[in-house]
C-alpha cells in the first residue's frame, strides 16, 4: 500500500490583494465528512479548476471533488500579476525568447487563453476580469532597450505582430517618464486573477463539481485500485487523483530535490482619488512587464477590476523551505516603494493598501510535471513562473490524461523529461540567491 504524507501545507505572507479588493466571499464549505468521487482534484487554482472544467467537458457524468487548502483565490491564484501571456516568456533568458519551440509554445498558450475565454462566456464571468488588452515590455535604459529590439526581431522572425513604442508614447500610456521605450504585443490577456478564479469556482459548482475550501490534504494512500485522500475532518475515496499544487508537489515527496521555490513580492496602492489620477495622467488600465525578466512589473487597474490602483511587483528570493519570511516582506516593501517613487514621482509616498508574497515553482530545465506519476495519480504541477497560462495547460493535460484522452497538449507534457536534480542545500540556496541578487541589481532600473 502506497501512502503520501504532506510534509508542508501552504503558508502565505500578506493579504491576497486581488481577492481583497473584490469584497468578501460567501461562507467556506470545508470537507467535514467522507465522500466518494471518480476524481479528486487537489488544489483550486488555475491548474486545479482548469482540470475540473476539462473533466466536466470530457466526462459530464463524473463525480468530481476539488479540495483547496485555504479559501479560493487566497493562494497563488490571487497573488500573481494577472498576465496570461501567449508568446514565449522564458524567465531565465535575457529577453524572454528562450530556446524552445516558440511556434508550439505560442500555439499551446493560445489554447489556454481560448479555454479561459470559453469559460468566461459559459460561466458569465465579468469581462473586465479577462481583458484581451495585450501588454508592453517596458525599457528604462539602453540595456533594456536593446532587449526590446532583440525580442522584436525574434517576434518578427516568428511573424508575430508587435509595435515598438518610444518614450513619449510610454509616458502617454503610463503617466511615467521612466521608460525610454516599449514593445507592445496584442495577445496577452490582463486578468483580475481572483475574479477569474472566483468565476470558475461558481461556474463549476453550478455544473455539479464539489469544491471544498479550508480542506488541506494531509495524506493520500492507495487502497486496492482506489485512493483515499485525507483532510483534517474528512476523506475522499476516489478512483483517480489530480495533484494541482504546483511547488507543493515536493511536499508530498514527489520530485524531491528537483524543484526551485521562488517568492516574488508585490504591493497594491490604495484607491487613487480624482486628484491623484489627474497628477498621474496616462491610461486607466495597462500592464508593463520589464524588458529584463528580473526587473519590475507594473499594472494599473480601474473600477472594473477592483478600483483605480497601481500594482508593483519585484524582488525574488529562493526559499527551499517553501515559506517566505516577514523580513523578506519588509525588505521587498522598501525596494518596491523606491521603485514606485522612481517611476511616479508625482505620486511619491502614495500609501499602499497591501503587500504580499507569491510562491513560484521552477525546474532547472524548465519542464513541468504534468503526467501520471503513479497508477491513478496525475500531476498538474511546476508552472515555471507562468502560472496563469501554464497552470491552465497543465490542468488540461492532467485531466485529459486521467480521462484517457490524447491531444497536442497532453503529448507536449508527456514528452517532457523529468526535472533535473538540483545541487544540495545549502549550496543551492546560497548560489541561487547570490545570482538572483546580482541579476536584480543589474536590472534595478528596469
Amino acid at each position: 500500500m502506497t501512502t503520501y504524507f504532506a510534509r508542508r501545507t501552504p503558508v502565505h505572507r500578506g493579504v491576497a490583494a486581488w481577492n481583497a479588493i473584490l469584497g468578501p466571499q460567501g461562507k467556506a464549505s470545508p470537507l467535514d465528512r467522507d465522500i466518494t468521487a471518480d476524481f479528486c482534484v487537489v488544489g483550486a487554482g488555475f491548474a486545479g479548476l482548469s482540470a475540473a472544467r476539462r473533466l466536466r467537458q470530457l466526462l459530464p457524468e463524473a463525480r468530481i471533488a476539488v479540495l483547496e487548502a485555504g479559501r479560493v483565490a487566497e493562494g497563488a491564484a490571487g497573488r500573481n500579476s494577472g498576465f496570461m501571456i501567449d508568446l514565449p516568456h522564458d524567465l531565465a533568458s535575457e529577453d524572454y525568447a528562450g530556446d524552445g519551440d516558440d511556434a508550439l509554445l505560442t500555439r499551446l498558450n493560445r489554447k489556454a487563453i481560448a479555454f479561459g475565454a470559453e469559460a468566461v462566456a459559459d460561466y458569465r464571468i465579468n469581462d473586465d476580469y479577462f481583458d484581451s488588452a495585450g501588454k508592453v515590455n517596458g525599457a528604462a535604459g539602453s540595456t533594456g532597450h536593446r532587449h526590446n529590439i532583440s525580442y522584436a526581431a525574434h517576434l518578427a522572425s516568428l511573424g508575430e505582430p508587435h509595435e515598438l513604442l518610444d518614450a513619449p508614447q510610454m509616458t502617454e500610456l503610463t503617466g511615467s517618464q521612466h521608460y525610454v521605450s516599449g514593445l507592445y504585443t496584442p495577445g496577452t490577456v490582463m486578468l483580475q486573477p481572483a475574479g477569474y478564479i472566483r468565476g470558475l469556482t461558481s461556474g463549476l459548482r453550478k455544473q455539479g463539481v464539489e469544491i471544498y475550501e479550508n480542506s488541506a490534504v494531509v495524506s493520500f494512500e492507495q487502497q486496492g485500485t482506489d485512493w483515499q485522500v485525507s483532510t483534517a475532518k474528512g476523506r475522499v475515496f476516489a478512483s483517480k487523483i489530480i495533484l494541482a499544487v504546483n511547488g507543493h508537489l515536493e511536499s508530498f515527496g514527489v520530485a524531491k530535490g528537483r524543484l526551485m521555490h521562488l517568492f516574488l513580492f508585490a504591493m497594491m496602492s490604495k484607491e487613487l482619488d480624482c486628484e491623484a489620477r489627474a497628477k498621474l495622467g496616462g491610461a486607466e488600465r495597462w500592464g508593463v512587464t520589464p524588458s529584463d525578466p528580473m526587473g519590475t512589473t507594473m499594472r494599473r487597474i480601474d473600477a472594473g477590476q477592483g478600483g483605480h490602483r497601481i500594482v508593483t511587483r519585484s524582488c525574488a528570493v529562493l526559499r527551499s523551505g517553501m515559506q517566505s519570511s516577514s523580513s523578506d516582506i519588509k525588505q521587498a516593501n522598501c525596494v518596491m516603494s523606491r521603485k514606485f517613487d522612481q517611476r511616479f514621482p508625482q505620486l511619491r509616498g502614495l500609501e499602499m493598501d497591501h503587500v504580499w508574497a507569491g510562491h513560484l515553482c521552477l525546474s532547472r530545465n524548465g519542464v513541468a510535471v504534468a503526467k501520471e506519476i503513479e497508477t491513478g495519480v496525475f500531476s498538474a504541477c511546476v508552472q515555471n513562473g507562468l502560472g496563469t497560462a501554464r497552470g491552465t495547460l497543465t490542468g488540461i493535460a492532467a485531466a485529459e490524461t486521467a480521462a484517457g484522452y490524447t491531444s497536442e497538449i497532453t503529448e507536449f507534457f508527456l514528452s517532457e523529461s523529468w526535472p533535473k536534480r538540483l545541487p544540495p542545500r545549502p549550496i543551492r540556496d546560497i548560489g541561487a540567491n547570490a545570482i538572483l541578487r546580482w541579476r536584480g541589481f543589474s536590472a534595478r532600473n528596469e
